[in-house]
């Protein structure tokens, strides 16, 4: 069996790889492109793309902008439609610990 990650060689039964450490044998979960709520300077799109992509936001945003001035307005147009396209991350929810005054009951 190969790993996913790495694409070493490694043994049937294994559970995780011994070379990258990556889980083994199962198929890795499919990311999303959202648009995150920490990390954004205008909405978000640019570091969406370097989430997804997996590269620093520096070189997504160095990018955009050299497209943006290449190509005139298509690349600002672009930009909007991935504002307006790109699902912005939601909200992780709120953990309340057990005993706090907002979960004890009156009595």
């Amino acid at each position: 069996m190969y790993c996913n990650d790495c694409g070493k060689v490694i043994q049937d039964d294994a559970n995780v790889c011994a070379y990258c450490g990556k889980p083994a044998g199962a198929v890795a979960p499919r990311r999303k492109l959202l648009r995150p709520k920490q990390g954004r300077k205008i909405a978000g799109v640019c570091a969406g793309f370097a989430e997804y992509f997996d590269v620093d936001v520096t070189l997504v945003r160095l990018l955009w902008l050299v497209a943006a001035i290449v190509t005139c307005p298509l690349g600002l147009v672009a930009y909007i439609v991935a504002w307006i396209i790109m699902p912005e991350q939601p909200e992780a929810a709120a953990v309340v610990p057990v005993g706090t005054p907002a979960t004890m009951q009156q009595g």
